[in-house]
């Protein structure tokens, strides 16, 4: 213990002063071999962690030169600390993808609109591919956007909400927070639900979210109202400017809005007031100030429940909210719909007036451009990517999971190449970036969302990854919020979800699974069969049509009293009559006639009489069974005749062989049998009973002393001549020839030697 207090006190100090400078002298002083062989450098790790910083002896004063163009920058990073930082700041310098991304916007982008009887459409591409579908159906129309006068039904302080009854199937939920009017100006932060509204109050709400499922519809007392540059807040206050824009073109909007006189509430500049003018923006504020005073007039005459203000159809509500002027022009096929689109802009954007386009091609338009198509898509839970590689999505009520996988997609294939596992990933995993986010816009899908990218073990590579992800979002205008990438690999998100997708618009949950599953509506079908019969009749010369599909998709089609198939009519100039059953898939379409009206039989009708009711059908069918297997009359039976002395039966007194009259004719037909065989030889001596035809057996009866029968024989009593009677009956007789026996053996009719 004192040896070892020595030494350490004895070499504590020393060595703390000397180890500062021992590198010095080491660079300074090049060694001889002497000291060469005593310390030996240690052998030089080539990874990227260990030895980067070390320094190491060189053999010769010569080495050392020979070698310092290659360690130039080396020792320096050592002196300054630096490490792996100019690495760092090298690295986005070698991404090619982020060079790509940039040149984006300049994406080419078009909005068609094709409008139907029985559907509206209107789709948005991007480079010619269909990036976002919205639909429209009589039926199904959208309450997003629209003001309601409603009385509040009830107020529940447990969950600082109530429930206004606003004139739907089903009551509207407002919560605390959206509960926003002058009255109650300054009273409603920390003031709780029934402080602020009471059972049976009347409100003016807006609907900011449609009913979806069991729930009802979601509202707000914070009334907007749309323009087609600007947004008015009745109750709000401020100038807000979209985020979109650019800094220099928010602040030119900002002041030139700040020059309005607005007598109460605030504005709210959108995307499409980019390079307008003064005299537009005021113009745009005098008729949401117009709109908002006949809001406010019709309320207070109006009495509760009941809807206010109507948001505009969806063709014209596309066009105020997405046409701008990125958009290189808008195509539409139905030409009234084309002259209110292109009033419109004539009133607020005259110079984009021009690029409204009436279409007139003879193929249908969404089929052309492939709208159709990417459409049904919606309903495949596979989607493929360029590569190889696939996606899967799930879906739960508001849940969604997409999982990515590589598929055929295995990277470089070649001897020389140098790809490895993590750069195929990483490349899948930015192809899978750009398809999902076109997936999301155009299934229009909202709640909670999970992506399961394929897991990536570089840190740098998830984070490239998210970054494209995040630069891909940037084109939707549904609101999100993304969060990190796990180690895992996962993406949580959330989309803002306001209305139904495509997906849900098409389909109706299964009846026989619950709603696990989902199969096209019958209105879709009925939505379908109007554009086959739309191709049908292009170009054809006959006046009426026959068709048969099934009741339901044929009812739906014609529409509540005719209107439907008469305004189809109208529109082709053609007449249409269906031949229909239940029976049908939903899915059957077939032209059975064409020709002149006078020809097709059921036009004056339209769709035939239903089908009668099971109930008789089966009656019918009853009757026909009872029929095939009913008991054969007593008349219809003849008695035997009585044999002579001699036991021959005469010739014209032989019964007459009866016959069934149903498909299994001659069942009952005469065969020898091996007991009527055995008979024969003793035919003569004394005739034995034998088996006659079967299923129809004679009494039991004595025979006399000559061995004949009896003169008065009657037969047994007759059994059903059905299908079932006389199945298993034919038995071997019995040895003797007593009555015992020919009452356990059927009897036949014997042909006895003469």
């Amino acid at each position: 213990m004192p040896w070892f207090r020595w030494r350490k006190r004895g070499e504590k100090a020393p060595s703390k002063a000397a180890a500062p400078a021992a590198p010095e002298q080491e660079e300074q002083a090049p060694q001889g071999p002497a000291e060469e062989s005593e310390q030996k450098p240690a052998r030089r790790r080539r990874g990227s962690r260990g030895g980067r910083g070390r320094k190491k002896k060189t053999e010769a004063p010569a080495a050392e030169t020979a070698k310092a163009a290659e360690q130039k920058k080396r020792p320096e990073r050592k002196r300054e600390g630096e490490g792996p930082k100019p690495r760092r700041k090298r690295a986005p310098a070698r991404r090619p993808a982020p060079t790509a991304r940039a040149a984006r916007p300049d994406v080419k982008k078009e909005i068609l609109i094709s409008v139907e009887v029985s559907e509206q459409t209107v789709a948005v591409l991007e480079d010619g591919k269909p990036a976002e579908v919205y639909l429209g159906r009589p039926g199904l129309r959208k309450v997003a956007g629209n003001i309601y006068k409603g009385v509040v039904d009830n107020v529940l302080p447990g969950m600082e909400a109530s429930f206004v009854d606003i004139g739907l199937e089903k009551n509207g939920f407002l919560y605390v927070d959206e509960i926003v009017v002058p009255e109650l100006e300054g009273k409603r932060h920390g003031k709780k639900i029934q402080e602020l509204i009471s059972r049976g109050e009347e409100v003016l709400v807006q609907a900011v979210k449609d009913p979806m499922g069991t729930k009802g519809a979601r509202l707000t007392t914070e009334i907007s109202l749309p323009g087609r540059f600007l947004v008015y807040t009745p109750y709000g206050d401020g100038i807000g400017v979209s985020r979109r824009l650019d800094d220099a073109e928010r602040e030119r909007l900002k002041k030139i809005c700040k020059g309005f006189e607005i007598p109460e509430g605030g504005l709210i500049v959108r995307t499409a007031a980019e390079g307008a003018t003064e005299e537009e923006l005021a113009g745009d504020l005098n008729l949401l100030l117009k709109l908002w005073g006949t809001i406010r007039g019709r309320a207070s005459r109006t009495k509760a429940p009941a809807l206010v203000y109507q948001e505009a159809e969806l063709p014209l509500r596309t066009i105020r909210d997405l046409f701008i002027r990125d958009f290189e022009r808008v195509v539409v096929d139905h030409e009234r719909t084309c002259r209110k689109i292109v009033g419109y802009l004539k009133r607020t954007s005259p110079e984009l007036a021009a690029r409204v386009e009436r279409y007139r091609g003879k193929e249908p338009l969404l089929e052309k451009s492939g709208v159709q198509e990417a459409v049904r898509s919606t309903l495949d839970r596979r989607v493929d990517l360029p590569s190889g590689g696939y996606l899967i999505f799930d879906y739960a009520e508001a849940f969604t999971v997409i999982d990515v996988n590589t598929g055929r997609f295995v990277g470089g294939r070649g001897k020389a190449s140098q790809g490895r596992l993590e750069d195929t990933i990483t490349k899948n995993n930015l192809e899978a970036v750009s398809e999902v986010v076109r997936q999301l816009r155009l299934r229009d899908i909202g709640g909670i969302i999970v992506i399961d990218f394929i897991d990536m073990a570089n840190p740098k590579n998830r984070q490239l990854v998210e970054n494209a992800l995040n630069e891909e979002l940037e084109r939707d205008r549904t609101k999100t919020y993304v969060v990190e990438i796990s180690p895992l690999g996962l993406v949580e998100m959330t989309r803002q979800n306001v209305t139904d997708g495509p997906r849900e618009i098409l389909t109706d949950p299964c009846p026989t699974c619950a709603g696990d599953g989902v199969v096209v509506s019958a209105e879709t079908h009925a939505v379908e069969a109007e554009r086959k019969l739309r191709r049908h009749i292009a170009g054809s010369k006959a006046e009426a049509f026959l068709v048969e599909m099934h009741s339901e998709v044929a009812r739906l089609l014609t529409g509540p009293d005719g209107s439907r198939l008469e305004e189809l009519e109208k529109e082709t100039g053609k007449r249409f009559a269906f031949k229909t059953k239940k029976s049908f898939r939903l899915d059957r379409f077939e032209i059975l006639a064409a020709g002149k009206a006078s020809e097709i039989d059921g036009l004056e009708e339209r769709v035939p009489e239903p089908e009668k009711p099971s109930r008789a059908r089966r009656a019918k069918a009853e009757a026909l069974v009872a029929l095939e297997e009913e008991v054969i009359d007593d008349e219809a039976a003849p008695e035997l005749p009585e044999p002579s002395a001699d036991g021959d039966v005469p010739a014209e007194e032989k019964p007459k062989k009866k016959t069934r009259r149903g498909t299994r004719g001659g069942r009952g037909r005469k065969r020898k049998t091996p007991a009527t065989a055995a008979a024969e030889p003793a035919a003569e001596a004394q005739p034995a009973p034998a088996a006659t035809e079967p299923e129809q057996p004679l009494a039991e009866a004595e025979p006399s002393s000559d061995g004949g029968a009896p003169a008065e024989e009657k037969p047994k009593k007759k059994t059903r001549r059905g299908t079932r009677g006389g199945r298993r009956r034919r038995k071997k007789p019995a040895a003797g020839n007593g009555a015992d026996a020919a009452a356990e053996a059927p009897i036949a009719t014997t042909e006895e030697p003469g």
